[in-house]
C-alpha cells in the first residue's frame, strides 16, 4: 500500500513538472512577441494633457503586482493568467477605430490567448477558477468605462489603453520570470 502511494506521488510530481515545461520553453518567447506586437500597433498620435487625467481615474495597479509578487507559484500564475484573459477581453471591444491594422491586432490576441493557456496548463483549474481578483477585474472594468467608452473608442483612448497594456504585459513577464530562475 505504501509503495503505491509512493508511486502515485511520484507519478503525480512528474506530471506536475512536465505541464510546466512550456512555462520554462515557451512563455518568454510568447511574452516578448506579445510585447513586439503592441510596439508595432503603436500609433504616432502624441500625449494631451487629457491623457494623464484619463489614466489618473484607472491608475496603474501597483499593489495588485505587490501581492502577486508575495503569492506561492500557482498564486503567480494565476494572477497572471487572469491578467491574460482579462487583456485578451479588453482588445476584443470596439476597436474600428484604434490606429493599427486588424491583422496585428489579432496576431497580438492569438499570442496573449495562447500564454494565457499554457500557463493555465501549469496550475490546477482551482486556482485558475477560483482565485480571480476581483480588484482585478474592478481595474479592467474601469480601463473598458472610463477610458474607452467615455472616449469613443477612439485612437487616442485605445492608444493609452495600448501603452497601460504593455506597461502589465512587462509586470507579468516579471513576475512569471521570477519563477523560471528559482527553478
Amino acid at each position: 500500500m505504501l509503495q503505491k502511494i509512493l508511486l502515485v506521488c511520484v507519478l503525480v510530481s512528474a506530471g506536475s513538472s512536465l505541464s510546466c515545461r512550456w512555462m520554462d520553453h515557451k512563455f518568454r518567447q510568447h511574452s516578448e512577441h506579445s510585447l513586439d506586437l503592441l510596439d508595432t500597433m503603436a500609433s504616432n498620435s502624441t500625449n494631451s494633457t487629457d491623457d494623464a487625467e484619463v489614466m489618473d481615474t484607472v491608475a496603474f495597479p501597483h499593489h495588485m503586482y505587490s501581492h502577486a509578487s508575495k503569492a506561492s507559484a500557482e498564486g503567480k500564475l494565476g494572477f497572471t493568467v487572469q491578467l491574460l484573459e482579462e487583456v485578451a477581453a479588453l482588445f476584443e471591444e470596439d476597436h474600428s477605430n484604434a490606429s493599427w491594422e486588424e491583422n496585428t491586432l489579432e496576431d497580438f490576441l492569438n499570442v496573449v490567448t495562447r500564454q494565457a493557456d499554457g500557463l493555465r496548463s501549469c496550475v490546477s483549474l482551482r486556482i485558475v477558477s477560483h482565485k480571480k481578483s476581483k480588484k482585478l477585474q474592478m481595474y479592467f472594468k474601469r480601463l473598458s468605462g472610463h477610458v474607452l467608452e467615455q472616449m469613443g473608442h477612439s485612437a487616442e483612448a485605445w492608444e493609452l489603453i495600448r501603452r497601460e497594456i504593455k506597461t502589465h504585459l512587462m509586470r507579468a513577464d516579471l513576475l512569471v520570470s521570477s519563477l523560471l530562475t528559482a527553478n
